[in-house]
């Protein structure tokens, strides 16, 4: 057996796994730096997103009451 393919192959994977250690490394560092506004802005479009979500439902039920109404359906409780 010759002992150049054995070389290169254990020489061609210690530098791409230590390349995608470096790369795994630096994007991880990339998203701890602005994790903490991120986290605001999260918070907030999401809180925004809640609300209109909320006006939508109570707009939704005015409209299929009024709709009810309109069309002589029978809206008492039992």
């Amino acid at each position: 057996m010759e002992w150049i393919p054995l070389v290169f192959v254990i020489f061609k994977g210690l530098v791409l796994g230590t390349g995608m250690f470096f790369a795994i490394k630096w994007h991880y560092d990339q998203g701890k730096k602005g994790k903490q506004e991120e986290a605001r802005a999260v918070l907030r479009t999401s809180g925004k997103v809640a609300a209109v979500f909320v006006l939508l439902v109570l707009g939704l039920g005015f409209v299929t009451f009024v709709l009810a109404r309109v069309l002589g359906l029978d809206l008492n409780l039992p």
